[in-house]
C-alpha cells in the first residue's frame, strides 16, 4: 500500500481527494493547520470511506515541523493543496499570502530534496495565464504577469517547482484549476469557508438558505454574453479523480517529462449569470442578487482547453454543473439541518 501525503488535506479539494485516493487503496497521511477548516471534516471523511487517515496539525511554514514529520514518517508521493487561496483577499493581504503560499511550499522540497522523495502534485491555478489572449485556453498560453496576489503565489510556485525538478531530480505535476464547485455525493463534505466566502458558489448556496441576505454579482459590463464574468466551474469530484490519475502516472513513471502541467477544467465557461440561473433551477429558489461594481483582481474570461489531459491522462470531466450546483445546495442543506436552523419562510420557490 503506497503512502500518500496530503497537505491541506482537510480542506474542500484536499478532503475530496483524501476520499478517493481511500476508495484506491492508498494509505494517507495529512497535514492541515486548521486555518480555514475543522477537525470535524476528518471524521466525516472517515465516515464516507470507513478509514481514518493520520492526521498531523501544524503550520508547513514552520520548518523545524516538517523536518520532524519526514524524520518520522516515509511516502511515496506528495499532493500539496495547503495555502491561502481567495483572490480577492489576496489583493488585501498581499504579503500573508507570500509568506503562507511560498514558504509552505520550500519547506516541503527542501525536505523531498534531503529525504530524496519524489512524485510531487502541486495545486495550481488557471491564474496563472491571467487574461487569456484566446479561449479556450491551452498549456501553452503565455504565463501572463498576475492579476492578484494569489495568482502571482501560484506562478512563483510553479517556477521553484521547475528549478527544484531540475536541480534536483524530482519528478512532479502541475494541476491548473480552473473553478472548483460542488460537494460529494453523500453531502458529508464539501466547501466550507470559515467567515464570508470568497468564493461564488457558498455565497449562491448561503444566500439561497438564508445565511446571506443578498448575492453580489461583481460587474456587468464584461465583454460576455450577459455582461458577467466567465469561468469553467468543475465539479470538485471530477477533480479529486484526475489528482489519482496523475499520482499513478508519476508513480508508474510515465510521464513524459520531469515537470509535466496540465489543464484542468470541463472546457465550457459560464457566466455568472448563466450559473446563478442553473442553480435556480435545480434548487428552485429564487436568489435575491444585485449587481455591483468589479472585483479588483478579477479577469474577464477563462475556460480550460481540456486535450491534453484527455489524451495523456485518459482523464475527463464527467459531471455537468447543474449537478456539481445541485450538490454544493444538498451539502448546504445538510449543514442546516446539523444545526437545525431551517428558516426558508420567506423565500418564494417558482
Amino acid at each position: 500500500m503506497k503512502k500518500i501525503l496530503v497537505t491541506g488535506g482537510l480542506g474542500f479539494i484536499g478532503s475530496h481527494t483524501v476520499v478517493e485516493l481511500q476508495n484506491k487503496g492508498f494509505e494517507v497521511l495529512i497535514i492541515d493547520n486548521l486555518a480555514n477548516t475543522t477537525l470535524e471534516v476528518l471524521d466525516k471523511i472517515t465516515s464516507i470511506t470507513t478509514i481514518k487517515p493520520a492526521f498531523f496539525n501544524f503550520d508547513l511554514k514552520d520548518r523545524k515541523a516538517v523536518q520532524d514529520f519526514f524524520n518520522n514518517n516515509f511516502v511515496d508521493g506528495i499532493i500539496h493543496f495547503a495555502a491561502s487561496k481567495a483572490v480577492g483577499e489576496s489583493v488585501q493581504i498581499p504579503l500573508d499570502y507570500y509568506e503562507n503560499n511560498i514558504i509552505s511550499l520550500t519547506n516541503i522540497l527542501q525536505e523531498m530534496k534531503v529525504k530524496n522523495l519524489s512524485n510531487f502534485i502541486f495545486s495550481s491555478s488557471c491564474t496563472v495565464y491571467g487574461q487569456a489572449d484566446e479561449l479556450p485556453i491551452t498549456e501553452n498560453a503565455p504565463v501572463k504577469p498576475a492579476e492578484s496576489p494569489y495568482g502571482n503565489t501560484k506562478k512563483i510556485n510553479e517556477e521553484i517547482i521547475a528549478d527544484a525538478v531540475k536541480a534536483h531530480g524530482l519528478k512532479a505535476i502541475s494541476l491548473r484549476y480552473f473553478n472548483p464547485i460542488g460537494a460529494h455525493a453523500t453531502a458529508k463534505i464539501g466547501e466550507l469557508p470559515i467567515g464570508v466566502p470568497q468564493n461564488l458558489i457558498p455565497f449562491i448556496t448561503q444566500t439561497a438558505v438564508g445565511i446571506r441576505q443578498e448575492l453580489s454579482v461583481f460587474g456587468n459590463d464584461y465583454p460576455t454574453i450577459d455582461g458577467t464574468a466567465v469561468r469553467d466551474y468543475i465539479h470538485v469530484v471530477d477533480l479529486a479523480k484526475v489528482h489519482i490519475v496523475a499520482l499513478n502516472r508519476l508513480l508508474n513513471n510515465q510521464q513524459k517529462n520531469n515537470y509535466e502541467v496540465f489543464n484542468v477544467g470541463t472546457g465550457k465557461g459560464s457566466s455568472v449569470l448563466e450559473v446563478i440561473n442553473a442553480f435556480e433551477k435545480v434548487s428552485n429558489i429564487k436568489l435575491n442578487y444585485k449587481i455591483v461594481g468589479r472585483r479588483e483582481g478579477d479577469i474577464t474570461a477563462a475556460y480550460a482547453d481540456t486535450n491534453l489531459a484527455n489524451k495523456e491522462l485518459k482523464w475527463k470531466a464527467e459531471l455537468t454543473l447543474e449537478d456539481a450546483l445541485l450538490s454544493a445546495w444538498n451539502w448546504q442543506l445538510q449543514l442546516q439541518l446539523a444545526v437545525g436552523s431551517w428558516q426558508f419562510s420567506h423565500k418564494k420557490a417558482f
